[in-house]
């Protein structure tokens, strides 16, 4: 390793590999390969990317969780789940293709999409959630990361804007009384069925992961806005996508959402 940098300059070099990875649409090594940071540092480094996306005209319009099941969690080796950001250029409509000819090493997964009716912040619990939810909506998470292979650490994926690569979300439904804990999930590739889950599989309850992300959106002093849309993790694990490809997620009395693969 060579000469310590200061924070700054630390995070800014940083970013600007990652922000020129997404615009050369080629994979590097994990940052955490040439020099260690924290996952504080982490989220330094990730608004920083976010900043230059802002900058040069996008617009944040969605959170996105991961490493939302105990499962991947016990694999990383981590306690908690981590955060990131779409913005608009993320953002799919329904019908439109997927141009993967603009990501590096597209992966899908289905994940229950939530759209608040009211501010929530501070130490809130899945009730608070749930009682400022106004609809809930089938999604797809496109994970692009910037790392070769998907070989990197927390603090990688972290600055990585957790692998931020598109998303597309279907029509809204009202929550209602039933209980997404035990929505089930089936998951298609080219019309083959590749994973089955229950909506317990986000931290036992997926308001339960949008309550953490507020509680942990708190820690800086800040909440999550009326309006909100959040991704709070994936049902299933992840496949991988290319031209050609179709993939869709079909939620229990949510409904389903389909992309196809230019």
């Amino acid at each position: 390793m060579g000469a310590m940098s200061s924070p700054d300059d630390l995070v800014e070099g940083l970013a600007s590999r990652l922000a020129n990875a997404v615009e050369a649409r080629t994979a590097i090594n994990p940052l955490t390969s040439e020099r260690e940071f924290t996952v504080d540092a982490a989220y330094d480094i990730q608004d920083a990317v976010l900043d230059r996306a802002v900058a040069g005209g996008e617009t944040i319009v969605a959170a996105k969780l991961g490493l939302t099941s105990r499962a991947k969690q016990e694999q990383m080796g981590v306690s908690e789940a981590l955060y990131g950001w779409f913005t608009d250029r993320h953002r799919l409509d329904p019908g439109q293709p997927l141009d993967s000819g603009r990501l590096i090493q597209p992966r899908a997964e289905p994940e229950i999409a939530f759209i608040t009716s009211r501010d929530l912040e501070g130490p809130v619990g899945l009730h608070d959630v749930l009682a400022a939810t106004e609809a809930v909506a089938p999604a797809l998470d496109i994970l692009d990361s910037r790392f070769a292979g998907y070989s990197f650490t927390l603090a990688d994926v972290v600055a990585d804007n957790c692998s931020a690569g598109a998303f597309l979300v279907g029509n809204p439904v009202p929550l209602g009384s039933f209980d997404l804990a035990l929505v089930g999930c089936v998951f298609e590739k080219n019309g083959e069925l590749v994973g089955t889950a229950a909506g317990a599989a986000v931290l036992g309850h997926p308001a339960a992961a949008v309550a953490w992300f507020v509680r942990k959106l708190a820690e800086g002093g800040e909440g999550l806005p009326a309006g909100s849309l959040v991704l709070p993790g994936a049902l299933t694990g992840a496949v991988p996508i290319g031209p050609g490809d179709s993939v869709a997620a079909s939620f229990d009395r949510i409904g389903s959402v389909e992309l196809s693969v230019a």
